[in-house]
């Protein structure tokens, strides 16, 4: 159970790290400088966006035997390390007409937008599908995601440009390629072709 917490955690930190959604948290924290609201739009978009994804990887492995979804997570978790090699961009339009909303909702709606499709909404779909306890995987997706994005917020420029994102990224797609190795190996575990 405990892993089912700690992996994500782990993970979704790293992998938040110069994505998207840390940049608009960087964006936003410099618009409103209140960032105890932007934190509170942060946890909720992330448990509601998470937890949509949750529920897909956990339905979604119900469809398949053991040994396939192994396989299916080693493809991919490889196409997510891939994938958090690529430095993202923030797009414009993410955070146009913010001032009228006011921090929170604006925060809300936008991180929730920037999380749909995004490699971590992606890997909590992927863990969700590899653990069996949901919440927990959730619940690590979201710390991971504040553990990336509130020192952002609450440090603003200093925090970004300071960390060696590079270094970050690949980090977090090494992570990703040991969570495939995995899932290989249990793959051919349970397909009988390792004792």
């Amino acid at each position: 159970m405990l892993e089912s917490l700690l992996v994500p955690t782990a993970i979704v930190a790293l992998a938040e790290i110069g994505d998207k959604t840390q940049l608009l948290a960087l964006i936003l924290a410099a618009r409103f400088r209140k960032p105890w609201p932007i934190i509170a739009g942060i946890v909720a978009a992330t448990l509601a966006n998470h937890a949509a994804a949750g529920a897909v990887g956990a339905w979604v492995s119900s469809f398949f035997t053991e040994s396939v979804l192994h396989w299916i997570l080693a493809a991919s978790f490889t196409a997510t390390a891939l994938w958090t090699l690529v430095p993202d961009k923030m797009d414009d339009d993410e955070t146009s007409n913010a001032r009228r909303f006011g921090p929170f909702v604006t925060t809300l709606i936008a991180f929730f937008l920037a999380e749909i499709g995004d490699k971590t909404q992606v890997a909590t779909v992927m863990l969700a599908a590899q653990y069996p306890h949901l919440i927990m995987v959730i619940i690590g997706t979201t710390l991971g995601m504040l553990i990336a994005n509130v020192p952002v917020v609450l440090a603003g420029n200093f925090a970004a440009e300071k960390l060696p994102l590079t270094l970050i990224r690949r980090l977090a797609a090494t992570a990703f390629f040991v969570l495939a190795v995995v899932a290989v190996y249990s793959a051919m575990k349970t397909s009988g072709w390792i004792g």
